[in-house]
This record gives C-alpha cells, structure tokens and sequence, in this order.
C-alpha cells in the first residue's frame, strides 16, 4: 500500500511520484479524479465536483492524499469539471511491488509505451459545451482524435509531429492503452501486428490475441505486441466506433511503430508507412466479439446471493418546450436532449457537495435517497418506445446501500431517441461484468447464462446498443460514489445517478474525517 499525495491547484504544478510508481502531471484545474482508483473510506480524494468536494476556487488548492490498495496496471487522471477533461488528463501506471516486480504475463515485454488516446476541437471546448447547453442540440462533434496529444498524418498541419515509438526485431512491447477522448469509443490497432490482451481497467485478463481492440471513455487495455514482421514503419492508428445513429468524428489519429532497423524515409511519412487496417466505423459485431473475449485469469469470489438487485435503464431523451424551435430548442422537433437513469435526469447541486452534505447532516435541498431501484413505468426497452416516455424528471437522488451489501445493477440500453452503447463508470468500485445479451434483459432467462467464476473485472463497461450488461460488486466502500456515462455530453444531459453507501460498524467500515484543506463551497 502506498500513500500518495497529489495538489490539485489553479496553477499549473508537476507531480512525479517516483517511490510510489505512479508518474503523471498535472495542470489548471479545480477539481480531479484519480479514475479506478478505490479510494477505500477516502471519498473526498474522488474528486467529482459536487458529488464529493466543492470545487477549488481561483487561486485556492487541495491536496488529495490517498492509498493505493492492492491494485496494479494502467489507470488515468483527468479533470471532472464539466468538459475540463478535454485536454487535463493523464496516465497514472501502477506497478507491481518490489516483492514481486514481475508481470504474470506470457512474455515478458522489453519496453512499454503508454497511449493516450484524446480527442481535439479546433475551438474551446467550453464554448462547444456552452453553445449546446445554450441551445438544447448536440454539441458540435471534434476535429481530430490525438495519440499522445499528436493527431498524425492523416490531418493538416501535423504530420511533422507524428510520434514514432522505436522496437528492435523479435522485441515483445507492452502497450498501455487509454482512451480519455470526451465522447467517442475508438478502434485502435496496429499494421499487420497481433494485439495479445493482457489486462483491462488495471485488472489482468486471460491472454488472448485479436487485430483490433475497442475502448470506450475511461477505458484502458493492457496488450503484448512482438515486432515479429519485416523491419519498416508500421502505422498505429485510432478511430471512431460509432454505436448510435448520430454524428460523429469520422477521422483517423495515427503514430508510426518504427523498426530500428527499418529504411530510412525521406519522403513524407505516409507514403512509407504501412497502413492499419480498423473495422468500419458501425462494426458493432467487432466491438461485442473483442469484449467478450475480456476474463479474468482465474476463478474469482463473484457475490452470489444478491440483497440488492437493481434494474437500470439507460439512455437519452428529449425535454418538450413550452415554445419550439427557438434559440433554446434547437435539439429534434424543437425539443432539448436530455439523458437518464430510470427516468431520472440527473442534476448537479450547486449549495454543496453531496458528500459534505450527507457527513454534516444537512441533505434538504441539496440530494434526496429515493432514487428507484427500477424504472418507474415497464415497457419494451428496445423496441418503439412511445413518445409519452421519452420526457424524464430532473432530481438530484442518490440510491442507499448498506456496508456489505451484494449488489447487482442490470443496465438496460433503452432506444429513446437512438440505441447506443453507453461507457458506464462507477467511481470507488471495481465490479465482475457477469453478463450481457442484446435485447431487454429476461432474469428468468439470462440469469442462469451469467458468468459466476471467471469474468472480467472492470470499472467501466459499456452497454451493448440495444441490449443490457449485467454487474456485480459488494457495497464495502462507504461514501458517496457517482455512478455516469463516460460519454461528456451525456453526463451534462443527466445519465448520471449517486450511490450513498452507508457506514458499517467502527472506524475501519467508515468514512473516514474530511481533511482541513477541503474546499467549500
């Protein structure tokens, strides 16, 4: 266990965390969230604004000190304030203790390259972000999608900066992969090398070999690639998976895998450079083969007897205006899109964070616990929803569990407005991904395909497009923990909800005391 203590202040500060394996920087921000990370009784390190602190005033700071709990492998930092994120983010690499430095892997990899996968606007993103709160609409999509902040050579401008990452032949290279782009799950793969999976969300996996992998927002994968073909340069590239029946970033980011003993090019680098071969941008039967294939390397304690089985569905929707088709409604037919959870279209507060207000006793007016464990009206969650159900409710409701409680939560894709696959982030849990199917869930009919001894262990899955995904975890973190839509512009619209874990007995089962540098609001 380490203990890590990171400032998080309105200017700009560097954090190089030698002794405790963790490397990353960190820039103007007002609040950041450590994603993965358990933060064990520690929810004031989570870092969500209004849901676990305020946010740090112009010229303040705060210090997050946290532990690291029996966790290793590639997990990210980012910014969780609005579309801060954008462009504040970073890795955050666990490796294994002194004890046992080495990685259960089937080869053990000479180097390793850590690949952020970002997304670019040529505008603020925060005038993106207003102009779409202002108007109703979907904010406008991206410019370019980045490796490591650079776009490549498929854009204007920046093929000169295109980044190359040198392997000597017959090296085997680990490659950390995150995506941290604001709104769009991506393809990545790499010409005419295999991908050997390796770990998932800082959670090793069952090896298994594929072409391509798929990652959604705040996903991250860990894979094994050998440079076993002829010396040349190799395109690494990134693209857009598109699940919904909306627009998107139809461009491609790439680097170049280099040979140290490849030909030299002179030329312009892509007419040297093999290209990557990606799925089409709606492949979804790619995206669902390679996320099955996700096990964990051995049986795992999977919580069989369930005390609290949830039913969430997921999605979009439209708020009706009371005049359409003004500057205010310009989202479809005159309406404003929104998003829910259970017919709950989640709002922020603003007075107080939800968890100072729960730890001072002070709830009204800022949260309520009756969020639904399932929705409020039955109907066919996939099929043709009527218009009358495509309207939600705002509120700001957490959902109660007690310590050590076994959970279960079903998260329903619903077609309000379009099906689509829906990244789904639980902030101080790892959880088993135990099933999914596509269609509406049926308990009497998929519980007993469920995967109770080997599934992957994630803490951020994405809901197939027009099905459900089935989760499990035990409630022994108490605190306030969002739960949302890695998607930005979803969790603006409200696909967001608030887990409110209640203390078990003496001070190991409880929140521990707020640090005296906590911001107020």
């Amino acid at each position: 266990m380490e203990q890590i203590w990171l400032f998080c202040v309105l200017l700009v500060f560097v954090a190089s965390l030698v002794n405790a394996e963790v490397h990353f920087h960190e820039f103007i921000v007002n609040v950041c969230h450590r994603h993965g990370i358990r933060q064990m009784r520690n929810p004031w390190a989570d870092g969500p604004e209004y849901i676990t602190q305020c946010p740090i005033k112009p010229g303040g700071s705060y210090t997050y000190r946290f532990n690291i709990e029996e966790q290793e492998g590639t997990l990210w930092w980012h910014a969780h304030s609005r579309w801060l994120r954008a462009t504040v983010y970073g890795a955050l690499i666990i490796r294994p203790p002194l004890s046992s430095p080495h990685y259960p892997f089937p080869v053990l990899p000479k180097r390793e390259f850590t690949l952020l996968l970002g997304e670019w606007w040529d505008r603020n993103p925060m005038d993106v972000l207003n102009l779409a709160q202002f108007t109703g609409a979907a904010p406008n999509v991206s410019d370019a999608f980045t490796i490591n902040g650079q776009p490549g050579d498929f854009y204007r401008c920046s093929s000169r900066e295109t980044l190359r990452f040198l392997v000597g032949s017959g090296e085997t290279v680990l490659l950390r992969v995150i995506n941290s782009a604001l709104n769009q799950e991506l393809f990545f793969g790499v010409a005419n090398h295999k991908l050997t999976v390796v770990a998932a969300d800082a959670s090793y996996t069952k090896p298994f070999t594929t072409n391509v992998i798929m990652l959604g927002p705040g996903q991250t994968t860990d894979v094994l690639l050998t440079a076993d073909q002829p010396p040349a340069h190799y395109y690494m590239a990134a693209h857009a998976y598109n699940s919904a029946n909306a627009p998107f970033d139809n461009t491609t980011t790439t680097a170049i895998l280099q040979y140290k003993d490849a030909p030299c090019v002179t030329s312009k680098s892509q007419a040297g450079a093999i290209p990557a071969q990606l799925p089409g941008f709606n492949d979804t039967a790619t995206a669902a083969a390679f996320t099955a294939q996700m096990k964990s390397p051995s049986k795992v304690e999977v919580p069989l007897e369930i005390e609290e089985d949830l039913f969430f569905t997921v999605g979009l929707g439209l708020f009706n205006c009371p005049t359409p088709n003004t500057q205010r409604c310009q989202g479809p037919n005159g309406t404003r899109f929104t998003a829910s959870i259970n017919n709950v279209s989640f709002v922020f507060p603003k007075r107080n964070s939800i968890m100072q207000a729960y730890y001072q006793g002070t709830p009204a007016g800022v949260f309520t616990t009756d969020f639904p464990p399932v929705p409020p009206t039955t109907f066919d969650y996939t099929g043709n929803v009527s218009r009358g159900l495509w309207q939600p409710t705002r509120g700001t409701k957490a959902y109660k569990l007690k310590y050590k409680s076994k959970v279960q939560v079903i998260l329903q894709d619903t077609s309000i407005v379009t099906t689509e696959n829906h990244p789904m982030h639980l902030h101080g849990y790892e959880f088993y991904v135990v099933g999914t199917g596509i269609g509406n869930f049926n308990a009497n009919k998929d519980t007993p395909s469920f995967n109770l001894i080997d599934p992957p262990r994630r803490n951020t899955i994405g809901t197939p497009p027009g099905g459900w995904i089935a989760i499990r975890f035990v409630a022994d973190n108490p605190g306030v923990w969002l739960m949302h839509c890695h998607l930005d512009s979803h969790i603006f619209w409200g696909l967001a909800m608030v887990f409110l874990v209640e203390n078990g007995e003496g001070h190991l089962q409880s929140v521990q005391s707020p640090p005296l540098d906590l911001p107020q609001c």
